[in-house]
Parts: structure tokens; sequence; C-alpha cells
């Protein structure tokens, strides 16, 4: 396992090598971010000394071996708009969006699995349609309608929860749903098919034939095995979970790392864009490594070499 880790770890640099250049060199094909700087009516010689001052008028391959330099000594760069160090402000707004998707996942999780174990021992049943019709509607709807609808239904008609803003648990709700739904809507039918699987076992019936209660039989016997491929998709899901997060923040004016993304996208703010990738891509990986950990609690079979 030690190993395993070792090597996934190691895989992580190429992996970063390339996200970074992939951002770095759309960013500098979407625009001149001196445009977005200088009023109108600034003259050639005011943006040649800001682009000269900024680097911007260094070949794209030398840009990127200093990024890449500086990469190397925790230096991602100064935002062009806030004038501060970009990797701060990303890590101003990280636990915000943290806690927007922390919040999601165990909301859709606690959504899922028992409407998962409700259809798989419901199958072909009126109950099972129904859930596995939302379940269809939840990976078909986009978040970023859903929000609009629940921010028009319980907030502006009824006014039960805030539109916008972080603060308390009330703040969270809808936002938070919003994500959870559409995870939920995944997560949901796996459950029912992975169950649906186990429950074929022969060591699940012999678990009935000594007279088991079915209850016992499901909870005890089947759903641990269930979780496998469970786990699985819910660390596919995080960079969904997090990508889908930018828009919902928006959306509901959630303050963190989606409004900053966005503004920085609009205003070419190169370094905020990569530090905020940056951090993404690691929160990412950092998951997928802590699903493979999990795999191993949950069946201790499983080794990985």
């Amino acid at each position: 396992m030690k190993k395993y880790l070792f090597r996934r770890i190691l895989q992580i640099i190429p992996v970063l090598f390339i996200i970074t250049f992939a951002v770095f060199f759309l960013i500098h094909v979407a625009g001149d971010p001196v445009a977005m700087m200088l009023p109108s009516d600034a003259t050639d010689s005011d943006r040649l000394i800001l682009r000269t001052a900024l680097g911007l008028d260094r070949p794209f391959i030398e840009q990127y071996g200093i990024f890449l330099s500086n990469l190397a000594r925790g230096n991602l760069g100064r935002s062009f708009r806030y004038r501060e160090e970009a990797l701060g402000i990303v890590f101003e707004r990280l636990p915000a969006t943290l806690e927007l998707a922390s919040f999601s996942m165990l909301l859709a999780v606690f959504i899922a699995i028992p409407f998962g174990i409700w259809s798989a021992k419901a199958r072909n049943s009126s109950m099972d349609l129904l859930i596995t019709g939302v379940s269809v509607l939840g990976r078909a709807m986009p978040s970023f309608w859903l929000g609009i609808m629940l921010i028009l239904f319980f907030a502006v008609k009824n006014p039960l929860f805030p539109v916008s803003g972080r603060g308390g648990m009330e703040h969270i709700i809808l936002p938070g749903f919003t994500l959870a739904f559409g995870i939920a809507a995944q997560i949901t039918p796996l459950v029912r098919s992975s169950l649906l699987e186990i429950l074929q076992q022969d060591y699940i019936r012999t678990a009935r034939s000594k007279g088991l209660a079915e209850k016992v039989v499901v909870y005890k016997h089947a759903f641990r095995n269930a979780l496998i491929p469970v786990v699985s998709i819910m660390a596919v899901q995080i960079p969904g979970l997090i990508g889908g997060a930018l828009i919902t923040e928006t959306v509901f004016s959630w303050p963190g790392l989606g409004q900053l993304v966005i503004q920085a996208i609009y205003g070419l703010d190169m370094a905020i864009v990569q530090a905020s990738v940056l951090v993404i891509a690691l929160v990412t990986i950092f998951f997928s490594l802590l699903a493979d950990v999990l795999y191993c609690i949950i069946d201790p079979r499983i080794q990985h070499r």
C-alpha cells in the first residue's frame, strides 16, 4: 500500500505540469490583460510600459519558464486586480468552497443511500420507478437552473431562506441542495444496481437460509460490499462537485472560489486563475488518493500494489 501511494504521489507531478501548461496557454491566447487594466484612452506607450513591467512582452515559452521557476518557490504571482499574492487570495476563498462542497457531498450521500436501498428492496415496484425517474431527471437538470428555481420558490415567493451570502446554516441550504441533488442522482442508481448484484451472491442466500431477518441480511452482510462502487463514483464526482460549486457560488453569491475565478477569467487575471486551478487540482487528487485508502478499509481483500 505504501509503495502504491508513493507511486501515485509521484504521478501528481506530470499531471500538475500538464494542468499548469494548459491553463497558462489558454489564458495567454484569451486576450491581453493590459487592455483590461488600462483605460480606453491609454496611449500605446503606456501599454508598452505596463506590458514590459509585467513581463508580458517576452516570448510565451520564457513566460512559462518564469512561471514554473516561481511555482517551485511557492510563488504563483500577484493578482493584477487585487495587487496581492494570488495564492493568499485563493486560500482566503477556499474554505467557503470546501464548506459548500463538503456539505453537498454529505447531503447527497444521506439522500442517495437510503433511496438506493429502498429502490433495490422494492425492485420493479412503482416506488422503484419513481426513484429511478427522479434520478434520471436529476442527472439531466442543469445545476444553475435548479438553483434559480430554488431561489424563486424558497427565497422570493416564500422567503424561507436567504437568497445569497454566507453565514449560518440557513445560508447553505439552497446552494448545498442545488449541488447535492445532481450528485445524489448519480449515486442512487449505483447503490441500487450494486446492492441488487450483491443480493444475488451465494453468501447472501446462505444468510437468508439461516433464517436471518431481511434487514440484517441487507444492512449487515450486503450493504458494506455494495459501498465499494459508491466510493468510486464519489471520488469521480469530486472534480464535478468543485466545478459545479463554481457555478452555484455565482448563482447564490457564495463568497468562495467560484466568484473569484469567474471574475479573474473575465479580467484575464492570470495569477488568480492559475492559482485557483492548481489548488482545485490538488484537492481533487487528494480525494482520489483518499478513495483508494477507503477501498482497503471497506474491503481488506483489496490490495494495491
